[in-house]
């Protein structure tokens, strides 16, 4: 599809002003590895990021064992309890993928595919950073994504990440993933309903809205907020949502013994850089993803695929989340 007829479907979808937004503040720094977003250095960005990784674990004796954990991706499950939840939804279940990196590495996303194969799951919601450079063509991905999204059962919601273009949109769409980007989805049950909403990259292109993600949100109802990275916490939480599901950190991706990271390239206290958490009155989970970013490797920190389930509850406590 040529990008003229690409953006005249975006603007059809989103608006002219987003679509226009989105693709000029790309255009303008996608492969900035200094300066824009939340961080001042952004590794991925970095032309000797790969390289610089790679020699690395090579000298010290792990790059082949990095490089074979990179491919074990493994099935999590975490409980998120309120007793905000409506009857209805009480065992509804979310599968959660994030950060694939589709084009990165084969022997994970073929990992993935087995993993997949026989879950039940209600819906299934996709956290970002789908292509595995942040910038150039994104045929390979889209390509990758389509061969993941033939292993899944429908819906399938979706967000942006730092990685995506929204030029990416329409393909993703036209495969069956409902893309949100500052957007709201009610699902229905027995009458019930519970709203999914999702915003646009607020980490690198920081295009993200939540005002206007939560605006069809009644107040009082239950709410999930879907975004790339968790780094919008408070404004989730203030904003009234219920959950937050994200992804971006990888939880380090290299860690030392005991998955404490070097890094999580995140403007983000460490306690929400993976797994369940909680702030204020809202529940988080952050992915550490199935794939990986800059290079195909990771220390101490297995890529994952998770489970949520929904649990109503009736006791004095408002919100729990436990991961298992």
């Amino acid at each position: 599809m040529e990008e003229s007829a690409i953006i005249a479907r975006l603007e059809r979808r989103f608006g002219r002003v987003h679509a226009r937004q989105r693709i000029g503040i790309e255009h303008d720094h996608e492969a900035q590895a200094f300066g824009h977003g939340l961080n001042f250095f952004h590794i991925e960005n970095w032309v000797y990021a790969t390289w610089t990784i790679q020699s690395a674990l090579r000298l010290v004796g792990l790059y082949r064992r990095a490089c074979d954990n990179a491919a074990r991706v493994e099935l999590r499950f975490n409980t998120i309890r309120s007793k905000r939840l409506p009857a209805a939804f009480d065992g509804f279940t979310i599968l959660h993928l994030s950060d694939l990196h589709v084009d990165m590495s084969q022997p994970a996303m073929k990992r993935l595919a087995e993993l997949i194969a026989g879950l039940q799951y209600d819906i299934c919601v996709l956290t970002g950073d789908y292509r595995g450079k942040t910038y150039g063509p994104f045929r390979a991905a889209i390509e990758g994504i389509a061969a993941v999204r033939s292993y899944l059962d429908a819906p399938v919601y979706g967000v942006l990440g730092n990685h995506d273009t929204i030029l990416m949109t329409p393909e993703l769409e036209d495969m069956g993933i409902r893309m949100l980007l500052n957007e709201c989805e009610a699902i229905e049950s027995q009458g019930a309903i519970l709203h999914l909403a999702g915003i646009d990259d607020a980490h690198f292109f920081r295009v993200d809205n939540i005002e206007k993600a939560a605006t069809s949100i009644p107040p009082g109802d239950f709410s999930i907020l879907l975004s790339h990275t968790p780094e919008v916490y408070r404004q989730a939480a203030h904003a009234g949502f219920d959950v937050l599901l994200a992804g971006h950190t990888h939880g380090g991706q290299i860690c030392l013994p005991g998955s404490i990271p070097l890094t999580l390239d995140s403007a983000l206290p460490r306690a929400y850089g993976s797994g369940a958490w909680a702030y204020r009155q809202m529940a988080g989970y952050t992915s550490v993803g199935a794939g990986s970013s800059v290079a195909p490797v990771r220390l101490n920190c297995p890529p994952e695929i998770t489970l949520h389930r929904l649990e109503r509850i009736e006791d004095s406590s408002d919100l729990a989340s436990a991961a298992g």
